[in-house]
């Protein structure tokens, strides 16, 4: 199963993220979560793509606040560490905020 196969990946924490495994949320239970990145993982398989609870689901997801990355079974199985390089790219940001007040223009 693309599932367990991708367990055994993210359980060791890549890039020091920690995965959760069937992840309650509000009437859902999500395939992995990343409570750090506030960050939703669906595998799709052949279930996932019948009629639009995948949209109404995603839908309530982001309404609450959570991205959601939704990777395609075949994927998984065909190349894992791609799919790990994936996820681990859309949990860190391309640019870390700055810390503190931004410079003063004008030279004030």
């Amino acid at each position: 199963m693309p599932e367990v196969a991708l367990w055994q990946a993210l359980r060791h924490r890549p890039d020091g993220l920690k995965f959760r495994r069937q992840h309650p949320c509000g009437p859902y239970v999500l395939d992995f979560y990343v409570e750090q990145a506030r960050l939703a993982i669906e595998i799709d398989g052949e279930a996932h793509g019948m009629g639009d609870r995948p949209l109404r689901r995603d839908q309530w997801l982001r309404q609450q606040g959570v991205d959601v990355m939704r990777i395609r079974a075949v994927e998984v199985l065909g190349d894992l560490d791609a799919v790990v390089r994936g996820i681990i790219a859309r949990c860190r940001p391309l640019h870390q905020p700055a810390v503190g007040p931004p410079p003063l223009q004008g030279g004030i």
